[in-house]
């Protein structure tokens, strides 16, 4: 297995045989010429929601926190039933109980961190991130190649290649999308704290060119707004544009993040999350994020840590316990500057809908996507609504019958790793993109 200490990394050009030209499909001849044709401009309006009573908590936050006691009480009752079950079963002492306790103390408190499943190796390297290769040298290269750019969060890259069986880079493989890429992005460091949008924005696009630039190019969570900015703004270069929940309408649904940007600041302003950067030497640590998401769910995090007890002799669950924990637990830094402005221009003032998200100078205009499309959301995602990640198709110039929307079963973390998403819903997707994605001969 490759991870971050053992991969080789190469920087520079590309060092496979030379590429086909890769903008032959028959894909992207029709998008070329819907570009042609010029974009269509929505006729939809952004959701605008009005700002909550100072002095009133938002009724969002109210629900999820009296659904988290009922569902920590329950989780409580349930697990403790099937834990004494399994001593009663066992015909175990209270000795056996302490040394129950003592595992379970120690399991929930060891930390590793995170590894990627899949071997690869790492072809770049730029200052905020690395570009990992999947595909391999003997894959054939007259397809287009698949480029994942991973959720943003605080949390490592390696959730799109999870673990065997549940990783989104094999899942693309199997389906036929053989030369497979993710960007690895880089915990922010006192040289890169500073980072911006066009930063990113910039090195998506080194990314791209290493590859030969035209990509199907897919974007988990914060990866799938960022996706989708650079195909509104370098749109020749994206073959088809896949995006899983990730918010595009940040306000639409019942947003629980927008509901607590609210309470932190009621009138719009940024002083909280300024102070939190400059407490910290310009970044946001990750720890930062991760409370956060606690504290959105904290019968989440009670559930898991109740459910460990009650199988703490089950070692398939403890393994299965222990690789989850170190991902969500393990945690980097984003770049303070990075993430002032995604609080600002996005889950403020929500500009990407608006037609006011500027990026190196110029509009985020996403009536320059013509692309196909591949839009999922989790139906219990409760960090991104399914109407946040939908709102994508009112606004891009795709036409209707090349927009896919999907809803898988599950939740947040789900949709990018989750059985259930990869094998129903994941796997199809990717077949399709897959068959579009055969490089034809060259048109005169």
């Amino acid at each position: 297995m490759s991870d971050q200490g053992q991969a080789e990394v190469h920087t520079g050009t590309i060092e496979h045989t030379a590429l086909p030209n890769l903008k032959t499909t028959h894909t992207h001849l029709r998008t070329l010429a819907r570009r042609q044709a010029g974009n269509i401009k929505p006729t939809a309006t952004p959701t605008v929601r009005a700002r909550s009573n100072i002095v009133q908590c938002p009724p969002g936050i109210v629900d999820a926190g009296v659904d988290s006691v009922y569902e920590i009480a329950g989780s409580m009752i349930r697990s403790g039933v099937d834990y004494w079950s399994g001593l009663l079963d066992r015909g175990a002492t209270p000795l056996d109980a302490a040394r129950d306790v003592m595992e379970w103390t120690k399991e929930i408190s060891k930390r590793e961190p995170p590894t990627w499943a899949s071997d690869h190796a790492v072809v770049a390297e730029w200052p905020v991130a690395r570009l990992r290769d999947f595909s391999g040298p003997d894959e054939p290269h007259d397809v287009i190649p698949t480029l994942i750019l991973p959720p943003q969060a605080g949390h490592d890259s390696c959730i799109v290649d999870y673990a065997p069986g549940q990783s989104q880079v094999q899942t693309a493989m199997d389906a036929g999308c053989v030369r497979v890429y993710s960007m690895d992005w880089m915990g922010a460091t006192q040289e890169t704290k500073d980072a911006t949008i066009e930063d990113y924005i910039e090195t998506i696009h080194h990314a791209v060119q290493h590859l030969g630039g035209h990509v199907n190019l897919i974007g988990d969570c914060q990866g799938g707004w960022l996706a989708t900015i650079y195909a509104a703004v370098h749109p020749d270069t994206v073959h088809t544009l896949s995006i899983a929940g990730a918010p595009i309408d940040f306000h639409a649904g019942e947003p629980l993040i927008h509901d607590w940007v609210q309470v932190v600041s009621p009138i719009g302003q940024m002083d909280f999350y300024r102070a939190a950067i400059k407490a910290n030497d310009g970044v946001l640590p990750g720890d930062f994020l991760l409370t956060g998401f606690k504290l959105m769910q904290p019968e989440a995090e009670m559930q898991r840590q109740m459910a460990l007890l009650a199988n703490i002799h089950d070692k398939r669950h403890v393994e299965r316990f222990r690789r989850f924990e170190d991902w969500f637990q393990w945690t980097q830094p984003i770049p303070g500057q990075f993430y002032l402005w995604i609080v600002e221009h996005l889950f403020m003032r929500n500009e990407l809908l608006h037609g006011t998200l500027e990026v190196g100078g110029r509009i985020v205009d996403l009536s320059e996507i013509h692309c196909p499309l591949y839009l999922l959301a989790g139906a219990k995602d409760h960090i991104t609504p399914p109407a946040q990640v939908f709102a994508l198709a009112d606004f891009v110039s795709t036409p209707a019958e090349e927009i896919t929307k999907l809803t898988t079963t599950g939740g947040h973390l789900g949709i990018f790793m989750g059985h259930d998403a990869l094998r129903n819903y994941w796997k199809p997707v990717f077949a399709d993109m897959a068959a579009q994605s055969l490089i034809e001969a060259e048109h005169p």
